[in-house]
């Protein structure tokens, strides 16, 4: 029987299949889209999220967004909150007790000198919309209310079974590779008999919407992204949806004592706000809960053939930070770049294993600095035991936000000349070209228009060179491209007539990248440094060759 008959199903071809439709499998399609990879994706509910949630997109997403186009129309939906900065502890929102953990996200700019983008406060239920409006503009196949029942794989390809929740109606889906972002209860985790490593469990909240005509009068001039309200009888988070009279409180729910949901009648929600706040007769109208666990766990391994995990289903991590859906989404870009290259013939599988090697590392150091976070901020439901997420550990308070968000790196992976015993999250940030860092950023003119060198990567790798020299790294470019069919953007910096671009201000191209005014810079479409020559190479086309087939899985 052909595989695509069983019981009268209809089936259906596509490269990728997505499972999940939430943050991060719509960034996948994003992404995906982007580079013109035909793909189907599948939901079991029926639309985006409903609640507001996941609102911190740090710098790193915000780039990715900026690459994909939408960067714009993030900013747009996320106006409501653009004035809201800093976080603030105190023990009731009455009088001027408290004090805020940190004002303002970006102090000073400074963040200015790294990137092109910024931060982002974007609520999950306003985010989303914006991510599926754009998927299906670039031709996504999105299929809600459908839910992946089963699925096998063999040496080419992925057979997925799915159900219309709609219609009942079972449909076959073929396809090359899978992405499973099914949340951190994963089906397609658990079929594979995947484990997971980490503490588990660390605290469980319930987060409750609700409507206030009071309390933006009571916070005032406070505009704060949350506020950790430290009431030992009613402790909880405050988070404004549009600072008027919609928010959101996170309250402590404990079910190891044998608490349930039910016990959160609106009656107790409301009590519990109105002495959280400070304010015995504020009005309070309770709209919504819905329960959250935060927990610390990494999936053992990435892939299992075919398929991939990818956000939750790969890794979970406390809210605090906003680490866990930021992680998700860059995993999303680096896979999705991957896919491309294998499924375009201009690389080969060996590609897709450095998924695993480069992304896994990444969620344990993140995940680890996001419960250190946890501890610093005192979460609302949190107890650590002594010693759990101290400074000096894993991701510790010595490893600043911006150095987890922005300045992570592979040690290992698709790079060549990376040192594999650098950490993952260095100590002080550090994007001075390194192969496995983040490339850097700078200013450039390209045809009068002024762009920042992160604009360049995406789709193709990228090669920079001076314009000043022979420009045989350039000829090396143009050559190893036509002859491995691999697409390369080569751009030589400086002035004259062989300038592709031209520096906008004094900084020194090569001297950002760590490299010589002879030497060159590959970097991937994801935006990483694959490798750099410091200097002049005698045969610059084998040099780039090697390097282009080792990392590419051609060898």
């Amino acid at each position: 029987m052909n595989r695509f008959e069983g019981a009268g199903e209809v089936g259906h071809r596509t490269p990728v299949l997505i499972v999940g439709g939430s943050l991060v499998g719509l960034s996948t399609s994003l992404f995906l889209g982007r580079l013109g990879v035909p793909h189907t994706l599948v939901e079991r509910h029926s639309g985006t999220s409903i609640h507001p949630r996941g609102r911190g997109n740090n710098v790193r997403t915000m780039e990715l967004f900026r690459s994909a186009g939408v960067e714009r129309r993030v900013e747009e939906a996320a106006s409501v909150l653009g004035g809201n900065n800093g976080i603030l502890q105190t023990p009731s929102l009455v009088g001027d007790a408290g004090e805020w953990l940190f004002k303002e996200i970006d102090p000073g700019g400074g963040v200015a000198r790294f990137s092109p983008a910024g931060w982002c406060l974007c609520s999950q239920n306003d985010l989303e919309p914006v991510l599926l409006e754009r998927a299906r503009e670039l031709g996504a196949d999105l299929r809600y209310s459908t839910e992946l029942m089963s699925f096998e794989q063999d040496s080419e390809g992925v057979t997925a079974y799915v159900k219309s929740r709609d219609t009942g109606e079972h449909t076959t889906i073929r396809a090359d590779y899978l992405v499973a972002a099914d949340g951190p209860r994963s089906p397609v985790r658990e079929q594979l008999a995947i484990g997971q490593t980490g503490p588990g469990d660390l605290f469980h909240n319930v987060s409750i919407t609700f409507v206030s005509r009071d309390l933006a009068d009571v916070v005032g001039d406070r505009r704060f992204i949350i506020c950790y309200l430290t009431n030992p009888e009613a402790d909880g988070a405050l988070l404004p949806v549009d600072n008027r009279e919609q928010w959101v409180f996170h309250a402590p729910w404990h079910p190891e004592r044998g608490e349930t949901l039910e016990e959160f009648t609106d009656e107790r929600c409301r009590e519990h706000i109105r002495k959280a706040v400070g304010v015995p007769d504020l009005h309070v109208e309770i709209t919504g809960r819905a329960p959250w666990h935060a927990a610390e766990r990494i999936a053992e391994r990435y892939a299992d053939g075919r398929v991939f995990l990818a956000g939750d289903s790969a890794h979970e991590m406390p809210p605090t930070g906003a680490f866990g859906s930021n992680t998700g989404i860059q995993d999303a870009h680096n896979l999705a770049w991957k896919l491309a290259a294998v499924l375009d013939g201009w690389a080969g599988p060996g590609l897709l294993e450095s998924y695993d090697a480069e992304r896994r590392p990444v969620a344990e150091a993140t995940s680890a600095r996001a419960s250190s976070r946890s501890v610093e901020h005192s979460h609302p439901g949190y107890a650590p035991g002594p010693g759990a997420g101290g400074p000096g550990g894993p991701g510790g308070r010595r490893n600043g936000i911006l150095n987890v968000a922005l300045g992570y790196r592979y040690p290992q992976g698709a790079v060549q000349g990376a040192d594999p015993a650098q950490p993952v999250v260095p100590d002080k940030l550090s994007l001075v070209g390194e192969p496995g860092s983040r490339a850097p950023h700078m200013w450039l003119n390209r045809a009068g228009t002024r762009v920042s060198t992160l604009d360049l990567y995406e789709r193709h790798f990228v090669l920079l060179s001076s314009a000043g020299t022979t420009g045989s790294w350039h000829t090396a470019a143009s050559h190893v491209a036509e002859r491995l069919a691999v697409p390369i953007d080569s751009y030589r910096i400086g002035e004259g007539a062989h300038a592709e671009l031209t520096p906008n201000g004094d900084a020194d191209w090569a001297e950002l990248h760590g490299v010589t005014p002879d030497g060159a810079v590959l970097v991937r479409p994801d935006g990483f440094v694959a490798w750099r020559s410091e200097g002049s190479s005698d045969d610059p086309e084998t040099a780039l060759r090697k390097v282009l087939t080792a990392i590419l899985g051609r060898a």
